[in-house]
């Protein structure tokens, strides 16, 4: 599989590190980390040498119960950085972490590369349009409601089959509007509760079955350290551990806080399938 960014073929073969910049105060892990140019730089400079394919940018918290902020407030915050970000790294596969379409469209304007959506399309109907526009990546996401509202909606029958199904209504839209790249992300953490986010992982390997890459978000995430009894500060061990079975159930692209020890996951399990094939 491959994903054209800006007329740059990414082979996902090896699996790939997309690296978290959150420009929010509010974020679970890093709110508030970056507060200028400098720390914003610093940060990029070092998930690209560390060995980052893309650079994942937000500034809209999605945490559970975030609070909503106006669509202007969106992109005073970002696309500045966009901006600063494409001139100061040439070739740098940004992608943008919003459901807004004209943030989107805007930030794809000024050089990003693809496209993060927690929502898929269901929280902005022009979506869609706008990643058909610039014929860019999309990485499509499940969850139900809001950020704000979404921990309140986690009743599934069967979780695999209904998030099957969505993705299959998404990718059949998707298709429609000619959106060649497409990315499958089931929302870890997302209207799920901590046992659904383990059976989503457990059989993340169904939906490969889909035909399109699968991004793995169990960076930090409340299900390892509630699970340990820790805090998000204290979870990157248990991140590497679930970074190393997302893998070896399919994932294509991890997206991480912590770049460095996600390319060593993907290395070492490079080298056991290189075994296996031995």
């Amino acid at each position: 599989m491959t994903l054209n960014c800006n007329g740059n073929l990414i082979e996902l073969s090896t699996p790939k590190v997309m690296g978290i910049l959150n420009l929010t105060p509010d974020s679970f892990y890093d709110g508030g980390s970056y507060k200028n140019e400098k720390d914003v730089l610093s940060r990029v400079e070092t998930m690209l040498a560390e060995g980052a394919t893309f650079v994942d940018v937000g500034a809209y918290s999605s945490k559970p119960s975030a609070d909503d902020i106006l669509e202007t407030e969106e992109l005073h915050r970002i696309i500045p950085i966009v901006k600063l970000l494409t001139k100061e790294f040439p070739g740098i596969l940004l992608s943008v972490d919003t459901f807004r379409s004209k943030v989107a469209d805007t930030c794809l304007a000024h050089g990003a590369a693809l496209i993060n959506d927690i929502s898929a399309g269901s929280l902005d109907h022009l979506m869609m349009n706008v990643v058909a526009k610039h014929k860019v990546p999309y990485v499509m996401m499940h969850m139900r409601g809001t950020p704000k509202t979404m921990q309140q909606l986690t009743n599934y029958t069967d979780i695999v089959f209904e998030l099957k199904q969505y993705f299959a209504e998404k990718l059949a839209s998707a298709r429609a509007k000619e959106i060649n790249d497409i990315i499958l992300d089931v929302g870890f953490g997302f209207a799920k509760t901590t046992n659904q986010n383990f059976t989503l992982l457990q059989n993340l390997d169904l939906f490969k079955s889909m035909g399109i890459p699968i991004l793995a978000g169990l960076s930090r995430k409340s299900m390892i350290y509630k699970t340990l009894k820790s805090d998000a500060k204290n979870a990157l061990n248990g991140t590497t551990a679930l970074n190393t079975i997302a893998i070896l159930k399919g994932a294509s692209i991890l997206r991480v806080h912590d770049v460095k020890e996600a390319i060593e996951c993907i290395k070492l399990t490079e080298a056991l399938k290189l075994n296996d094939d031995n």
